[in-house]
């Protein structure tokens, strides 16, 4: 691993035009970002200028801040068995990722979706059938599609690794495909990342069922939940039921280094304070107490 690097960032606002998303990022001193290409709320999207692009591409370069990550929009639901809100779930992901791509973004950050009843095996056969058809409409991109690990609330996937696994089994270009764990979700999916022990058997588990080589990105959110609570409800960097223990794991493990690390904590009044404060602190556990993994 040397040569690389512990990466911070954090999801960052694109509130009056994408390109200053860069400038916020610097602001709290994040080494990389995450961004929605469009609103969150909506199918549609009014179509990227070529200026927009460029001040984007112009923008990044300038910072220094990479890689980037997108995440799609929630209303997406890849694994849904109703045909209508599938189609429409296909066609904004393909629209996702046509806008990552153009915008020169290499990772693009999905939730695996929720079966509604159906059972997780419809579901992943479900979700794979989307990430063919997407793969198939966007045969010469470049951007790798990160399925997130997740808390498992009601009927969603990948709660389990071994869901992700069963999607990487079946989607027919995998190689297309990542893995962006979230630590709130896995920990509120029963996983344990508190202690070095829990820690251990976590990446050992998903190493043996989905493989370390698969993880291109991590989401640093402590939890409002209890550990197996299926509770999505993010906290601050030592403020939840991980505490700093366990974010000590990930920011001092040598595997991890190159990995975008991203936090998705609340946005309080002043959000870019909070986002600096929990920087600030990762870095501090990553430089305490000897030289890790």
């Amino acid at each position: 691993m040397r040569g690389r690097r512990l990466l911070l960032g954090a999801h960052m606002s694109i509130a009056g035009g994408l390109s200053l998303a860069f400038a916020r990022g610097q602001a709290v001193g994040c080494d990389t970002i995450q961004v929605f290409t469009k609103n969150t709320n909506q199918w549609r999207a009014r179509p990227l200028s070529e200026r927009e692009v460029e001040a984007f591409r112009a923008a990044q370069r300038e910072s220094g801040i990479a890689p980037i990550l997108a995440h799609t929009s929630y209303l997406i639901n890849v694994a849904c068995p109703e045909p209508g809100l599938f189609r429409r779930s296909v066609e904004a992901l393909c629209l996702e990722a046509e806008r990552a791509e153009r915008l020169g973004i290499p990772y693009l950050v999905l939730h695996p979706g929720a079966h509604l009843g159906r059972g997780a095996d419809e579901g992943v056969k479900r979700a794979a059938e989307a990430l063919d058809a997407v793969h198939a409409r966007t045969p010469d991109a470049t951007l790798c599609i990160l399925l997130e690990s997740t808390a498992g609330q009601g009927t969603a996937l990948g709660a389990r690794f071994e869901e992700l696994a069963a999607l990487f089994a079946l989607v027919a270009h995998s190689e297309r495909l990542g893995v962006c764990f979230d630590s709130c979700h896995i920990f509120a999916a029963g996983y344990e990342v508190r202690t070095a022990a829990g820690y251990r058997e976590t990446l050992r588990a998903f190493d043996t069922t989905v493989g370390l080589h698969r993880l291109k990105a991590i989401h640093l959110n402590d939890s409002k939940g209890e550990r197996g609570s299926r509770v999505d409800r993010h906290r601050h960097i030592g403020a939840g039921r991980i505490g700093r223990e366990g974010f000590r794991h990930f920011v001092r493990d040598r595997r991890l280094r190159g990995i975008p690390m991203i936090l998705e904590t609340p946005k309080d009044d002043d959000f870019l304070r909070a986002d600096r404060r929990n920087l600030r602190l990762l870095r501090a556990l990553a430089a305490a107490g000897g030289r890790g993994r």
